[in-house]
């Protein structure tokens, strides 16, 4: 079992930053990690995953350039730095975990956390 909890929403003006965190319990292990997000009234989407070792990312085209994912294994935790934010980021911002490689889609993760919410005003 995994558990994931993320941490570090919240409302910021457009251009402005925040970091995301997502710390996991249990056997994390190989896993690679994820961000999604959902905006209200849409499908959650991909944003960003990176392998177990951290020598790989990925990331959505609507991101690519502005945010940045890492981790550090030896405290268990992704993290999601997100600068020159926009109003359409706004969403909630949920950490996932997977055994694939780079998964980019919902159904290869098996362990969700709760989300956070990411508030950009313009």
């Amino acid at each position: 079992q995994v558990q994931l909890v993320e941490s570090g929403g919240g409302l910021v003006q457009a251009g402005g930053s925040l970091r995301l965190s997502c710390a996991a319990s249990g056997r994390t292990r190989n896993y690679a990690m994820g961000w999604f997000r959902q905006a209200p009234g849409k499908e959650r989407e991909f944003v960003s995953a990176i392998s177990w070792s951290g020598g790989s990312t990925n990331y959505a085209d609507s991101v690519k350039g502005r945010f940045t994912i890492s981790r550090d294994n030896a405290k268990n935790t992704v993290y999601l730095q997100m600068n020159s934010l926009k109003p359409e980021d706004t969403a909630v911002y949920y950490c996932a975990a997977s055994k694939y490689q780079l998964p980019d889609f919902e159904y290869k993760y098996d362990y969700w956390g709760q989300g956070t919410q990411v508030t950009v005003s313009s």
